[in-house]
């Protein structure tokens, strides 16, 4: 299902590269796409996205600390974030800096549906009663993905993503992909 899907969604990927590269460089400088570590399969990846933010934007966490709107874990999540570039803010608005995930399902590296993604050190906070999570190959979308994501409390995620590898059935996989369909039309996220 992974292959077949990458593959489809990789057909509609490519038809839109060229508009999203062009606006992401006319809007600043650096690369096209950013390699995020993740861990997935419990080992380190680098999980593709459509840059949204300026370069350097990974060594300005500590001064922005304090901005930090997720108190409740280890997640960082600034909701004006000032290294997100204007043409970042649409590509995360309408999700589509997460396309190039896709990428990483061909690989192999990453599922359609699994649990979330997460940094390598978000992953070490884990409480134990999660960490088995790791073991499983992360998605571009997934329970957690779907139920509200960032607005989540981190420990209701890792729960539902836990439910989510307990009961793993692909019924459940296609109902998790056509609720991501839905949403990615219907409900941005206004970041």
């Amino acid at each position: 299902m992974d292959l077949a899907f990458s593959i489809a969604a990789g057909a509609v990927f490519l038809l839109l590269l060229p508009f999203i590269a062009a606006a992401i460089k006319l809007d600043s400088k650096g690369p096209v796409f950013a390699k995020c570590e993740r861990i997935s399969r419990g080992r380190k990846i680098k999980a593709y996205k459509f840059r949204s933010m300026i370069v350097g934007a990974e060594k300005m966490k500590k001064e922005l600390e304090h901005l930090n709107d997720r108190k409740d874990g280890p997640f960082f999540k600034i909701k004006d974030d000032p290294r997100v570039t204007k043409v970042g803010r649409f590509l995360r608005a309408t999700r589509i800096d997460e396309v190039p995930q896709i990428i990483n399902v061909f690989k192999g590296e990453m599922a359609i549906v699994g649990p979330r993604p997460h940094e390598p050190g978000e992953v070490e906070k884990y409480p134990e009663e999660y960490r088995r999570l790791t073991d499983f190959r992360a998605g571009i979308t997934g329970i957690s993905q779907i139920s509200g994501a960032s607005s989540l409390n981190w420990r209701k995620e890792l729960e539902f993503d836990a439910d989510y590898v307990r009961n793993i059935t692909f019924r459940k996989d296609m109902k998790i992909i056509f609720k991501t369909i839905a949403i990615f039309f219907t409900e941005p996220t206004g970041v």
